[in-house]
């Protein structure tokens, strides 16, 4: 997982919704992680990685934020929204593999049109039959 420094994050605890009863209800659990990608000092092709990843999580000010809410107690909520931020950074740090182009040989490109001028003479002679006169 990426290091992250402490100073760039900040949490608050929500109420969370859903299902969960009365529990939900009385104790903010949901979790709301906030980080200033600015302060993570990633290079500027990683952040343009983080920024598409991200979408709509990412504010205009430059902060991603992570909302987890999947359990019921804070610290699990906490441990996930942190893991799930990791997750993202690591996604991002990685550097996809350039595609190297490819053409087709001359002997390709010619079988490619004698298959076709093979199918258009079948398909020519499917047409309907005149009478010679």
């Amino acid at each position: 997982m990426a290091d992250i420094p402490e100073s760039a994050i900040s949490e608050k605890f929500l109420a969370g919704s859903g299902p969960g009863g009365q529990n939900v209800n009385k104790v903010a659990t949901a979790c709301q992680l906030r980080v200033n990608v600015y302060a993570l000092g990633l290079a500027p092709d990683a952040y343009k990685r983080l920024k598409t990843l991200a979408g709509s999580r990412m504010t205009s000010e430059g902060e991603l934020v992570i909302l987890a809410r999947r359990y019921r107690t804070q610290e699990a909520n906490r441990s996930d929204a942190r893991a799930r931020l990791g997750e993202l950074i690591d996604a991002a740090l990685v550097r996809p593999e350039r595609r190297v182009k490819t053409k087709p040989s001359k002997a390709a490109k010619a079988k490619r049109v004698d298959s076709k001028k093979a199918r258009s003479s079948v398909k020519a002679g499917r047409g309907r039959v005149r009478a010679i006169d």
